[in-house]
């Protein structure tokens, strides 16, 4: 793959109706919460949702499909950790070091990068991925239940980002598919601009994963040197993980298929999520780099958002 070298800036931030059927009350930006659970959530009745103590005593719902499928939430980084379907056998990957303190981000699973993807004036990331989410809805619809999740602004986020805003994440699970709708809102009187992702970790064997989809896609490969990343073209028709792995593949298609390397083929399809991240950190990470890959739904440039206006998108993760 022919490659030129291309000095790419993060964005610049300008620090950016759902039916209740139940209706409940957490309060986010609290980075420590003291949780009494029972008192918390005792107003949740919905079939195949349940919320309970994680790890670290961090409050997790629990989603339980009526055909046996499971997915885990935990609120501290609205972050989804497990995605089983009905033979028992977990799709997502949380990594071994990951810590369930409700200060640092959950290190797995699928994690939020907004207002900021990667590094720049504000923490890696973003601050979404380090705070309480509050579940404001959930039903089930068919026995498929489905979780509502909310974020807003307040003291840590403003220290960072000076901006109202409203984060949205609706979660569904299915037989064999989990699937997410993230809709952000300026509730601000000003405009604001934000980047974002789903760093989503799926279980693999590294060294036998691919992906397809992505051929024919300008790529910017942060491999060697993450600051000036190399500019290309994706020549593969099935991309691998052989090594260290972290590239963004610009305007990506919106459907991606990923052959886990443990028999699995998981369908990764999108809507408005215009960019793709594949990353493994290889030797970097040498417990678990074997264990996991990364294919993460992103959008890299910037989204303008003017007062009352929202953005919207979508990731539909299914097996056959």
């Amino acid at each position: 793959m022919a490659m030129a070298s291309m000095h790419i800036s993060l964005p610049t931030l300008t620090p950016p109706n759902l039916r209740r059927l139940n209706r409940y009350c957490f309060q986010a930006q609290k980075r420590s919460p003291v949780i009494a659970m029972a008192s918390s959530y005792k107003e949740i009745a919905t079939s195949g949702v349940k919320v309970t103590e994680g790890e670290g005593n961090l409050p997790k719902v629990v989603l339980t499909g009526s055909n046996g499928s499971e997915a885990d939430v935990y609120l501290f980084g609205g972050c989804v950790t497990s995605w089983k379907v009905p033979n028992g056998k977990d799709l997502l990957f949380v990594r071994p070091d990951a810590v369930f303190n409700g200060k640092k981000p959950i290190s797995g699973g699928v994690p939020h990068c907004f207002p900021q993807f990667g590094p720049g004036p504000m923490q890696q990331h973003g601050f979404a991925r380090n705070l309480d989410w509050s579940i404001v809805d959930s039903e089930n619809v068919q026995g498929d239940p489905v979780l509502t999740l909310e974020l807003k602004d307040g003291p840590y986020s403003r220290a960072m980002w000076d901006f109202s805003f409203q984060a949205l994440y609706k979660i569904t699970l299915q037989t064999k598919s989990l699937s997410t709708e993230l809709v952000i809102k300026n509730t601000d009187s000003k405009p604001f601009s934000f980047s974002t992702a789903l760093h989503t970790y799926f279980s693999a064997s590294a060294q036998a994963a691919s992906v397809k989809g992505l051929k024919g896609r300008k790529t910017l490969n942060k491999d060697p040197d993450p600051k000036n990343p190399l500019e290309g073209k994706e020549e593969r028709d099935a991309v691998t993980f052989p090594g260290f792995v972290d590239c963004v593949y610009l305007d990506a298609p919106n459907e991606l298929h990923l052959d886990n390397g443990l028999g699995d083929i998981i369908s990764i399809k999108s809507t408005n999520w215009s960019d793709a991240v594949l990353w493994n950190p290889y030797l970097t990470m040498e417990a678990c780099y074997k264990d996991f890959v990364c294919v993460e739904n992103a959008q890299i440039g910037n989204v303008q958002l003017e007062p009352g206006n929202s953005w919207t998108a979508t990731q539909h993760l299914s097996i056959n």
